[in-house]
């Protein structure tokens, strides 16, 4: 079994650990040492018991907080993931029936019949117009 030589609030700790979880060991102690050194910040020296004490019940209750805010969060999620599959469950939407407004045959009749006069009066007009040029050039 590997020891590890940590250092926790200025101290040194010699700790025995499983092979290849000296990494995790490591990240521990510097969680511990991180809050050891407010303790002595705010406190001044503590014996070494009541440092490491202290120092765990800081961690536990940073601990705690987080896990309720995980609990919230999975609960959050939960509630998310029942609304999508509620959301999954519905049937598709009937689709909706778009009326076009159509122009009545009469309209159009009318509007038809208002072209071709519209036409016949320009072919009169040009014709009038091919006959004032005849009498120009004469």
């Amino acid at each position: 079994m590997p020891e590890v030589k940590i250092s926790i609030g200025g101290r040194e700790f010699d700790v025995a650990c499983q092979v290849g979880e000296e990494h995790f060991l490591k990240s521990a102690a510097e969680l511990l040492d991180n809050e050891a050194s407010v303790l002595s910040s705010q406190i001044g020296r503590l014996p070494s018991e009541r440092m490491l004490l202290m120092a765990g019940l800081m961690l536990a209750d940073k601990t705690a907080g987080m896990e309720e805010q995980m609990r919230a969060l999975e609960s959050k999620l939960g509630a998310q993931e029942a609304l999508i599959e509620e959301m999954r469950a519905r049937p598709a939407p009937e689709p909706q029936k778009i009326e076009v407004p159509v122009v009545p045959a009469d309209v159009t009749d009318t509007l038809a019949e208002m072209a071709a006069r519209a036409e016949a009066m320009a072919a009169a007009f040009e014709e009038r117009l091919g006959v004032t040029d005849t009498l120009d050039e004469a």
